[in-house]
């Protein structure tokens, strides 16, 4: 199933801007494409929204348009 903004308020009161929300989906759908896993989607969708929202706060912004927005796994030592 396709994660929908309208979506992301139910997984994360981060998204909490139309931005986040877009962003949100993006990231959930991409990562459901290539894992076919919800759960690691959501996870993944809610660590780029934290992200992006602390750096809007701080004032930045870390998307960019066409760039690859997702979380990115943790390497095991």
């Amino acid at each position: 199933m396709p994660w929908r903004p309208e979506d992301a308020p139910r997984h994360t009161h981060k998204a909490d801007t139309a931005h986040l929300c877009r962003l949100w989906a993006e990231v959930a759908n991409s990562v459901l494409a290539e894992t076919g896993d919800d759960g690691h989607a959501i996870r993944a969708a809610n660590a780029a929204v934290a992200r992006e929202g602390a750096a809007q706060a701080m004032g930045g912004s870390l998307s960019t348009h066409g760039a690859d927005r997702r979380a990115t796994p943790r390497k095991s030592k």
